[in-house]
């Protein structure tokens, strides 16, 4: 006969052995999400000579596809809150395969850009829910890593599902590139039926208005701004990164695929890294990273004219422009426990939304300085001014988690 404590024991080992399938189910889904997201970045040159617009034209596939992360996921989050979440997910993977479809098939780019909000849709619930959902089956001294583990699907995506789906769209067109992101779905669908446990808990539900106390409680807008801000100004040369590298580093479009590989291999060491560093103060580590995300954007505007240098620095932007995901995301998490206990799913669906709006915001501003007299090499350093902006919020939350840690 099993004591209690047998049984406890024998409960934990198992759920160990259990935690990296659904950590990697959720993995999974994410890399064919950060594909199709990331992948337009890669193809803005093709798909503009193909639709006949300009780059800062084709740049809006970046910034819409944005706002409909943006707006989708706290309302959907919200709205979608009592349905059981292994439930949620596989339905999220069926839209997306249908925007990723319907992107393949579109005769223009009105019906492109439709596309990419449906497809922005579901991206924007799956993270804000998986983020959830990776935090709670961990330790919580391990939670940023379980997040960075979730997240380590997009930066994988960055390394081989970019430069490959770039690459697809060169040799077959956009189209194909876009039909191939669909299959990613459907494989994230199925590992997603299969690994993801059937009891995964809800958040407890409250109602859609007091969700949305959220975003009128001071300190988790003022986390949220430090996302937006702090991503934001990535977005601004990362959106025109394709066309920095052809016209200003005089790359090859085949160089420049070896480019993204390396920039996608950057930033998964710096997601893990950064995970790791937030585990146990997510504030004063996302301060550093900031400050050194800032200084890159900065290095970067005087190395881009060099092959080896700006190679070089693009490597440390790389590393540093996505290390602050897993900590912004465990910080926000935080506080919405603290300041609002229920509201960690809507908060969290919140910061994916303060994610895309940055990204949304980033990539549009781009387009105004690629437009302007100042050019595509001036977008690094207009992206840095972001991410000051981004130190100096993270400063003023510093400043106010003190006055309360103090009392």
């Amino acid at each position: 006969m099993k004591t209690n404590e047998t049984a406890v024991i024998e409960q934990t080992v198992n759920t160990r052995k259990r935690l990296p399938a659904a950590l990697w189910a959720l993995t999974i889904s994410a890399f064919g999400i950060g594909t199709t997201e990331f992948v337009i970045v890669g193809l803005l040159p093709t798909v503009a000579t193909d639709l006949n617009i300009s780059i800062p034209s084709a740049g809006l596939l970046v910034s819409l596809y944005a706002i409909g992360v943006a707006i989708g996921a706290p309302i959907l989050t919200a709205l979608t809150g009592s349905i059981p979440r292994k439930k949620l997910l596989i339905w999220l993977m069926i839209v997306f395969i249908i925007g990723n479809g319907l992107a393949s098939i579109a005769p223009g780019f009105y019906t492109l850009v439709m596309a990419r909000i449906i497809t922005g849709l579901a991206h924007g619930v799956f993270f804000s829910i998986g983020s959830t959902i990776a935090a709670s089956l961990v330790p919580p001294d391990k939670r940023a890593s379980a997040i960075s583990i979730m997240f380590t699907g997009l930066t994988v995506a960055i390394v081989t599902g970019v430069p490959f789906g770039t690459f697809i769209g060169q040799e077959f067109g956009w189209r194909a590139t876009f039909i191939g992101v669909a299959v990613l779905g459907l494989i994230g669908l199925i590992s997603g039926w299969i690994l993801l446990p059937k009891n995964i808990e809800n958040e407890k539900t409250i109602a859609i208005k007091d969700q949305f106390k959220v975003i009128a409680n001071g300190r988790l807008l003022l986390a949220f701004l430090m996302t937006t801000l702090g991503y934001g100004g990535t977005f601004v040369a990362f959106t025109y990164l394709s066309p920095i590298l052809q016209k200003i580093m005089g790359l090859s479009e085949s160089m420049v695929n070896v480019v993204l590989v390396v920039y996608g291999i950057a930033i998964a060491f710096g997601n893990l890294i950064g995970g790791k560093a937030a585990n146990k103060n997510p504030l004063k580590a996302l301060l550093w990273m900031f400050v050194l995300q800032a200084i890159a954007l900065l290095v970067f505007t005087f190395t881009a004219n060099d092959s080896l240098f700006g190679i070089i620095t693009l490597f440390i932007m790389g590393a540093l422009s996505f290390s602050n995901v897993p900590g912004l995301q465990l910080y926000v998490v935080q506080l919405a426990e603290r300041y609002l206990p229920g509201t960690e799913d809507v908060a969290s669906a919140f910061n994916i939304a303060a994610f895309n709006v940055g990204i949304a915001i980033g990539a549009y501003v781009g387009g105004l300085v690629v437009e302007s007299t100042l050019g595509l090499e001036s977008t690094p350093w207009v992206g840095a001014l972001f991410v000051v902006l981004a130190i100096g919020a993270t400063l003023l939350s510093s400043k106010l988690s003190g006055k309360k840690n103090s009392k």
